[in-house]
């Protein structure tokens, strides 16, 4: 809860409004083809339950938002439009990307889910998605609720993390994943006037808490998964795909600008980083996917990871807008934690 907490923080209803159209295109395109690829490759081609094969496919839609922007803004390209679509369309896609995890949750742990109940779930998630986007944005927007007149010490962080852990229980509440109450909980505070002192507030929490979560995820892989050739085959041919799923269907969302900016938008959207492990680590946890399964999902995730800084940096190289000089790229930026 306090990572998608903390990037929900690095996140801005107004930077996703601006890039709306294309952000959308972008994120549903970067949904469905991995979602398909992934699914078809565990389920129809290598015959595995069809629970653990939509597990792997709900892995390969997300992209973090978090280690994409910190790439764009190591870069000094926070700024450009490609990286703000890319930020919109993480942000839209994680969204998307949470709704599939509730109702693929739901299966792992009922067994089945008829037509009728994802169509409630995705309604829930959307409705309380929208008013906490819309009205809680816009109220702490304009009232800022008054938390630096509250007489207590370090007033906005306590008020924040109360509304994060209280969101997330109204979340689990109606039937959807507590991290999506933690991660709008984040969203409508980044807008709070106290912004930038809560976030600095609120690191030192993120930066205790939040390694335990990979250390715990890590330790649930079994390192001699990767002496076993057919899993490190099944990992690979996985990560591929979560790699060309998103570059082909992100960068079909951009074809308009050129083939450049579809092939940085695609790539941006690729890493999969803290998502795809809370997936995994949901999927473990349910009995929904066996050590095998999981650890395929941590290397796609880890890869796709490690991939994406480089080759960024590549497109990036004579982009007109990598003229942004650092200066103005660090207060664009200036709200991105240190991840």
């Amino acid at each position: 809860m306090v990572l998608l907490f903390f990037v929900g923080l690095e996140t801005r209803l107004a930077d996703i409004l601006k890039v709306g159209g294309r952000a959308g295109a972008v994120a549903v395109l970067g949904l469905v083809v991995p979602f398909i690829l992934g699914y078809g490759l565990m389920g129809p081609l290598l015959g595995h339950p069809p629970v653990e094969a939509i597990f792997v496919g709900a892995a390969m839609v997300a992209t973090s938002v978090g280690i994409t922007a910190r790439v764009l803004r190591d870069l000094g390209v926070i700024a450009s439009t490609e990286s703000r679509i890319i930020l919109g369309a993480a942000v839209i896609d994680d969204i998307l990307a949470m709704v599939i995890l509730t109702v693929v949750a739901g299966l792992a742990t009922t067994g089945s889910i008829s037509a009728v109940e994802i169509a409630l779930i995705a309604g829930q998630a959307i409705l309380f998605t929208a008013f906490l986007a819309l009205v809680g944005t816009g109220a702490m927007r304009r009232y800022g609720l008054g938390l630096d007149r509250l007489k207590m010490d370090n007033a906005p962080l306590a008020v924040s993390l109360l509304a994060m852990l209280g969101l997330a229980a109204l979340s689990a509440g109606i039937g959807l994943a507590a991290i999506i109450g933690a991660f709008l909980a984040g969203m409508v505070f980044a807008e709070a006037r106290e912004h930038f002192d809560l976030e600095h507030q609120a690191l030192p929490i993120y930066q205790f808490l939040v390694p335990f979560f990979f250390v715990l995820t890590g330790a649930q892989v079994d390192w001699r998964l990767f002496l076993d050739g057919g899993i490190m085959g099944i990992a690979l041919a996985v990560t591929a795909l979560a790699l060309v799923g998103k570059v082909v269907g992100c960068g079909l969302g951009v074809l308009g600008m050129g083939g450049r900016s579809a092939a940085i938008v695609g790539v941006g959207m690729a890493p999969r980083g803290e998502v795809g492990l809370i997936v995994a680590s949901l999927g473990l946890s349910l009995g929904a996917i066996p050590p095998q399964i999981f650890s395929v999902v941590v290397i796609m995730s880890i890869l796709t990871t490690l991939v994406v800084p480089p080759v960024l940096r590549i497109l990036y190289a004579g982009h007109p807008e990598t003229a942004i000089s650092t200066e103005d790229a660090e207060s664009q930026a200036g709200r991105l934690p240190e991840l």
